[in-house]
């Protein structure tokens, strides 16, 4: 039986070269002016999944670097989140939607025995809950401080009638902030439509049959869904008490 696993071989080397080549290319003829994030983000990647790889044969033989593994995943989402909200101090503070909306999440899952206690299953399930609560605390608190700074005299004239500071902030901002949802809202609705997600595709070209892998797919979006929803309202929450503001 032919296997369906990629060829980790020169040929692949040389077609994500040209991959990235063409998506720098785009960015110049279109002038987006990307081409140095996009070849730097792409060589970034690579020395992160290669060392990644090697820490990952380490976890699999010791149980307890699971725990560490998750950890550092969860820090670097924290530290991503609060750089893209804002440059003030306060973006420590998206660290604290990030873990409130992953840890039950996760914990629930480890306790019903739906999620597997081993390190192959906790590690990529913990690093797509953690990764979509980064995604959705990024674009929920972007999108809110930048509604409240663009809006400020609506803030003020709800202020003027009454409004405590931080029900007038909500006014303001929550629409916009629950555009962060958007992404998996129509991944989830067009999902075997229009995308096959990630763990779809993965767990096929490992070796699953299509049920086995339609379900993970199932599962994982659903958690997502949860997770996302949560980081938002708290995300937005936060920025409302001014706990998460801009410079200034």
């Amino acid at each position: 039986m032919e296997s369906t696993l990629l060829p980790v071989n020169p040929a692949l080397g040389v077609t994500m070269a040209v991959l990235v080549m063409l998506a720098a290319g785009a960015s110049r003829v279109g002038a987006i002016g990307l081409e140095r994030a996009i070849v730097g983000s792409a060589l970034r990647a690579v020395l992160q999944l290669s060392a990644v790889s090697l820490v990952l044969a380490a976890v699999l033989r010791v149980g307890w670097l699971t725990v560490v593994f998750v950890a550092v995943m969860y820090v670097a989402a924290s530290v991503t989140a609060g750089r893209r909200v804002t440059h003030d101090a306060s973006a420590g503070w998206v660290a604290g939607p990030i873990l409130a909306s992953t840890l039950p999440v996760l914990t629930a899952l480890l306790l019903t025995g739906v999620l597997p206690s081993n390190a192959l299953a906790v590690i990529p399930v913990s690093g797509i809950m953690i990764g979509g609560a980064m995604t959705a605390s990024t674009l929920a608190g972007r999108r809110a401080l930048d509604d409240l700074a663009a809006r400020r005299g609506e803030v003020e004239a709800a202020l003027s009638i009454g409004l405590l500071a931080r029900d007038a902030a909500l006014e303001i901002c929550r629409p916009a902030a629950s555009n962060a949802m958007i992404p998996i809202l129509d991944q989830t609705r067009t999902v075997g439509l229009v995308t096959l997600p990630g763990a779809f595709v993965g767990m096929l070209l490992g070796g699953a049959s299509p049920v086995e892998a339609g379900a993970v797919q199932l599962f994982v979006l659903v958690a997502l869904l949860a997770v996302e929803a949560i980081a938002v309202v708290l995300v937005t929450e936060a920025v409302a008490r001014g706990l998460i503001r801009r410079d200034g």
